[in-house]
């Protein structure tokens, strides 16, 4: 089993910045891609972001350039650098941990106001 806890969500203005984390901690030995997802009430989970083992990275074309996914391997963190947010990127953000599985964490709110 892998736990996955969130921290940095909030409320922020349009143009603003938010930087989550996520640490990962159990059996987390051969983790694959690690990254965050997101969902917008009355919407579909989608993917924001994923990096995985060897640091390769993808992000959904609605945060490029905007959002930076970054991973700690010693640490089993992933962290999610969002720059000039946007009132539609508010949403419950997840972050996601593949192994022969997905896991996934509880979620943190991430609302942006225009």
């Amino acid at each position: 089993q892998v736990q996955l806890v969130e921290s940095g969500g909030g409320l922020v203005q349009a143009g603003e910045s938010l930087r989550l984390s996520c640490a990962a901690s159990g059996s987390i030995s051969s983790i694959n891609s690690m990254g965050w997802y997101r969902q917008a009430p009355g919407k579909q989970r989608e993917l924001v972001a994923t990096i995985s083992r060897d640091g390769s990275t993808n992000y959904a074309d609605s945060v490029k350039g905007r959002f930076t996914i970054s991973r700690d391997s010693a640490k089993n963190t992933v962290d999610l650098q969002m720059n000039s947010l946007k009132p539609e990127d508010t949403a419950h953000y997840y972050c996601n941990v593949m192994k022969l599985r997905q896991y996934w964490g509880q979620g943190i709110q991430v609302t942006v106001s225009s």
